[in-house]
């Protein structure tokens, strides 16, 4: 999807001062969030003379080629990543299960930890939820410096025995390469999903259970009652697939899943309304692009969602389709309140991080870590 250009200015490092090594760590299951973002600090960092590794899944690189930003990169292999620890001056792990590999390569060694909590969901009860507790508060207390996506989790890191959480400024991921970042006519997009003279609404993100497309399909069965009968179509794969699938055949439901999409951010400038059903969230890419793009957003009221929006979006409670299918129904109802949403989240947009704003905060961390051990190299 789009976003701002990174300066691409290298920064003289200090005489006699050699030039920060920082490694960058994506865990096995890394999402596309966690992966722009990535992308986005090594441009950042890289261009700014700082020596960084991605240690990622090997298709993470295939996908958003960190090398490609400057990065040099490594298999997430642990005894890979725990080479690559090995010289750096700061480790910087993205989500509790990276925080973890990466707490166990630095065993023994006296290397700070950063890590960001982007968008881990409040634990689950039950045994499943005492091991991720258990998780958080092992990094959390293991970490230098954490940093929260949403204020709710800097709260969560605080409460897991954080020494020093903070919130993160963390701008609008990187497109991937090859997304095809430059403009497409809408109105070939809609006549492509075959929707020229009915509504579109869309929903992006994996088919996993927080995202609550089972109450979005709730929603839909509402929505065909509606004349013309909007199309809601799905961007992203999941373990929820065949499940969902099922359901719309069965029910008849006036959805289509996409799959990965490679062009999410056209699919978005050519919808009526964007539509985020999640149980919850820190910093939604959905919500930040379609407030960007200026498409009608409804979300859930949710996480980090009501701080992300503020008032530049319909929010609704989070497992309830009526209120979802009614804020839509409205929305389509009215094309000047979808005219003045779409003012509002540009408006709201603006005053996020950008992409220079997000390293500078980062580089500030790193040098603040690591200032007196790199002065004795």
């Amino acid at each position: 999807m789009s976003s701002s250009p990174v300066s691409t200015t290298v920064a003289a490092q200090p005489y006699g001062r050699p030039p920060l090594r920082a490694v960058q760590v994506l865990g096995p299951r890394a999402g596309a969030g966690h992966c722009s973002h990535v992308r986005s600090l090594a441009t950042g960092l890289a261009a700014r003379g700082v020596r960084v590794t991605v240690c990622a899944p090997v298709r993470a690189e295939g996908e958003y080629d960190f090398t490609g930003a400057g990065a040099q990169f490594a298999p997430d292999a642990v005894s890979v990543l725990r080479a690559a620890c090995a010289g750096a001056d700061v480790v910087h792990a993205h989500g509790v299960r990276a925080g973890l590999r990466a707490v166990l390569a630095l065993r023994g060694r006296r290397i700070p930890l950063v890590v960001t909590w982007h968008g881990e969901s409040p634990a689950a009860p039950g045994a499943v939820g005492r091991l991720a507790r258990l998780l958080e508060r092992q990094v959390a207390r293991a970490a230098a410096v954490v940093l929260g996506a949403s204020s709710d989790l800097v709260d969560l890191a605080r409460l897991r025995g954080a020494r020093d959480a903070r919130l993160a400024a963390v701008a609008v991921p990187v497109a991937p390469v090859g997304a095809g970042a430059e403009a497409a006519d809408p109105g070939k997009v809609r006549a492509e999903l075959g929707v020229v003279e009915r509504p579109l609404l869309i929903a992006v993100g994996s088919l996993v259970p927080r995202r609550g497309y089972s109450v979005l399909l709730d929603a839909a069965r509402e929505w065909r009652a509606l004349d013309p009968v909007p199309l809601l179509v799905v961007a992203g794969e999941g373990p929820l697939r065949d499940v969902l699938a099922r359901r719309i055949e069965e029910e008849g439901l006036p959805v289509r899943l996409l799959g990965r999409r490679r062009d999410a951010a056209q699919l978005l400038a050519a919808a009526d309304v964007a539509v985020l059903p999640s149980r919850w969230e820190a910093r939604a890419p959905l919500a930040q692009e379609a407030l960007r793009a200026g498409v009608p957003l409804v979300a859930t009221a949710v996480g980090g969602v009501p701080e992300l929006v503020g008032e530049a979006a319909l929010l609704v409670p989070p497992g309830a389709p009526a209120p979802l299918a009614a804020a839509v129904a409205s929305l389509l109802a009215d094309p000047s309140r979808r005219s003045a949403l779409a003012a509002a989240g540009r408006a709201q947009a603006a005053t996020w991080p950008s992409e220079d704003e997000t390293v500078a905060q980062i580089l500030s961390i790193y040098d603040e870590l690591t200032e007196p051990s790199r002065r004795t190299h």
